[in-house]
């Protein structure tokens, strides 16, 4: 055997063993770090030797290509959902039917988990296809996603010959913030819980994406096998266990109703201490055969139920609303509640939105409150109980300043929001210096949000500007960095000190003010000093500037923090001034309005856009009368057709390399 294929071999059955004992069994053998060394060991070799790759490799973990759409899958043993029940009358009531149908029947009582549920298929032992739900006949084939998560084995201990599986893919409690927080430091929209998330992660066309939640699953059922009789649930779910899946595995069944009854009541009582969301619990037949004779409706099986655990209410008092600063600077009020226990958890805080929510409720501070957690994380404050008012109840109200920096706090008119004006909140600190970062504003390559919080954990840095002055040592002391990696920063951040001022006027998040709206300004005031100095009549002088974003800009420039800030980017030698129209600048654009519509061949839309406004055009997302051309690329939709009722010239992607040439 050659020895690259050997070392690939080696490899891949030692990663694919410690996986196993990672996620399935949480009971490492070795560190991260050698588990990451010899991943990268493999996906070198892999790279260099293709033809030696296993099918079970565990670099598919990390996600293949984007996919343009997921192919339909029809289920050949529908996944059906369960009929549910609200009460222990409507429990008793199925055992009533089951003992018509079967007689005296044993039951297992199992965890209702609240994710995405998914069919996994395997051929010979090995993983050959995965699929969600959809509506139980078709669902969509995602099976490069499911190759993500890790606790998914690849290849089963033995090679059955087909067996087909369903489980529950979800998010933990902790990975959801993660993601959560990864999400509003990029002002991205946030998900809403764990499930949202997971099924919103698991449609992801492109793999990687994927990859990057970490999900995970539970697989809890036998849809089709071949090659071995498996009797009963538990007896399945043992099997289960045995070829690698994860599992909620119970030997515990349960010889009458009651006995059920209370096992659902146990999981309800436990489902806040639990590191994944459940919704109920499910009462199931152990029984094949008998599950067999009692068959399924055109909806759900006859033989299980699912116990709906109602959203749970307590009453406490608010004795006082804090305020939490966010990522992107929002304003939260906080209540602070004495302490009562709700779905299994202490609780002492419950979200309380924002200002508006408050006034609508009328929630005053001292006030005897309803909270309620049911999907969401957050324990929330539903309702005020305002008969039991003393009369010294305090009424609540935004502050003026941030409590974390004293900064301004604004509020745009038509938001909820409140806003702390200050780029050096510590809050907001990690999605500030992530935002000046990126690649549209200073474009400081190899400087991603996990290097940054690494960078900050260390306390090299507070704001954006102090990335100006780190030192190539400090960063090459820092784990899996070393002197190359650390000089290329180095040499990134010097870089980017000659970038065009509208990358600065970009990167320093001016409330309302993009890259567009930067670009706009910094070729109006040429230097950040005249930018400084500009009134509010002025700046709405300009086309596309409105007087939402002008204030927004004159309250930036009118915050002391925020202009000690720029001294320091001026001190390190960042440019300030803009030089983009010195004579000879190629302004045959300029007065010309473009609309981009459809798929360009050659271009992405930023790099099309960067080309005209580089030429001192403008680029519009709207066609009108006043647009001068419309660059049409495939499959051009509704502005294409507006464009030829206008009568507005439209250009191919080949005409277009003609007018830049």
């Amino acid at each position: 055997m050659n020895t690259a294929q050997k070392r690939i071999e080696e490899l891949t059955e030692q990663l694919n063993y410690h996986n196993y004992k990672y996620y399935i069994e949480d009971n490492p053998e070795i560190s991260d770090f050698e588990f990451d060394a010899m991943l990268v060991e493999l996906e070198k070799l892999e790279e260099q030797y293709p033809e030696f790759k296993k099918p079970n490799s565990p670099t598919s973990r990390v996600g293949g290509e984007p996919v343009s759409a997921f192919a339909q899958v029809t289920h050949d043993v529908p996944m059906q959902s369960l009929q549910k029940a609200f009460s222990r009358e409507e429990i008793l009531d199925f055992d009533r039917r089951v003992k018509e149908a079967v007689g005296n029947a044993e039951y297992v009582v199992e965890h209702k988990i609240d994710g995405l549920s998914v069919s996994l298929e395997y051929v010979n032992g090995e993983f050959a296809r995965g699929s969600t739900r959809g509506d139980g006949i078709t669902g969509e084939d995602v099976t490069e996603n499911l190759k993500t998560i890790r606790s998914i084995p690849m290849r089963l201990k033995d090679r059955i010959p087909f067996l087909e599986v369903r489980g529950e893919v979800f998010l933990s409690e902790a990975n959801f913030k993660k993601l959560n927080d990864m999400l509003e430091s990029t002002e991205q929209p946030l998900f809403a819980n764990p499930r949202n998330a997971a099924a919103g992660s698991l449609r992801q066309l492109d793999p990687k994406i994927a990859a990057s939640r970490r999900l995970d699953i539970f697989v809890f059922n036998i849809q089709r096998v071949e090659g071995v009789e498996i009797k009963s649930h538990i007896e399945g779910l043992r099997f289960l266990k045995e070829q690698g899946f994860k599992t909620i595995l119970t030997d515990t069944t349960f010889k009458t109703i009651e006995d059920a009854y209370e096992e659902v009541l146990r999981i309800g009582e436990e489902r806040g201490n639990l590191y994944f969301d459940i919704d109920g619990a499910v009462i199931k037949v152990n029984d094949f055969a008998a599950r067999a004779e009692m068959g399924s409706t055109a909806k759900f099986p006859r033989w299980a139920i699912a116990y709906k655990y109602p959203a749970e209410k307590q009453t406490t008092t608010l004795r006082d609303i804090k305020i939490q600063i966010g990522r992107t600077g929002v304003l939260t009020p906080l209540a602070i509640l004495d302490t009562v226990r709700i779905a299994g958890s202490n609780v002492s805080r419950a979200t309380l939105h924002n200002a508006d929510y408050i006034k609508d409720k009328d929630i005053r501070i001292g006030d005897t409150v309803v909270i309620q957690k049911a999907g969401d994380i957050i324990p929330a404050v539903v309702e005020v109980l305002t008969e039991d008012r003393s009369g010294d109840e305090i009424e609540f109200h935004m502050p003026g300043h941030c409590p974390e920096c004293g900064a301004l706090v604004v509020r745009e008119e038509g938001e909820a929001a409140y806003r702390c004006t200050g780029v050096n909140c510590p809050a907001q600190r990690l999605r500030n210096i992530i935002h000046f970062a990126s690649r549209p504003a200073m474009d400081i390559e190899g400087l991603g949000p996990s290097l940054i919080e690494r960078i900050l954990d260390k306390g090299l840095i507070e704001t954006a500007a102090d990335l100006y002055y780190l030192k190539a040592e400090d960063i090459a002391d820092m784990d899996k960095m070393g002197e190359k990696s650390a000089q290329n920063l180095m040499n990134a951040l010097e870089k980017s000190k000659t970038n065009p001022l509208y990358r600065l006027v970009n990167a320093l998040g001016i409330r309302l003010i993009g890259e567009k709206a930067a670009k706009t300004v910094a070729a109006r005031y040429k230097t950040l000093d005249n930018l400084k100095n500009a009134a509010v009549e002025e700046l709405t002088g300009i086309d596309e500037i409105g007087e939402k974003m002008a204030v927004s800009i004159v309250e930036f420039f009118a915050e002391p923090q925020n202009l000690a800030f720029i001294k320091r980017l001026e001190d390190a030698g960042v440019n300030c001034v803009d030089d983009s129209a010195d004579a000879g600048a190629d302004t045959r654009f300029e007065g010309k309005t473009f609309v981009l519509t459809g798929t360009l061949e050659k271009y992405t839309r930023n790099e099309a856009s960067a080309i005209i406004e580089s030429h001192g055009g403008k680029t519009s997302s709207s066609v009108s009368k006043k647009t001068s051309y419309v660059l049409a690329g495939a499959e051009a939709g509704s502005k294409l057709d507006k464009a030829q009722k206008l009568g507005v010239t439209v250009i191919s992607e080949d005409e277009f390399e003609e007018m830049i040439k």
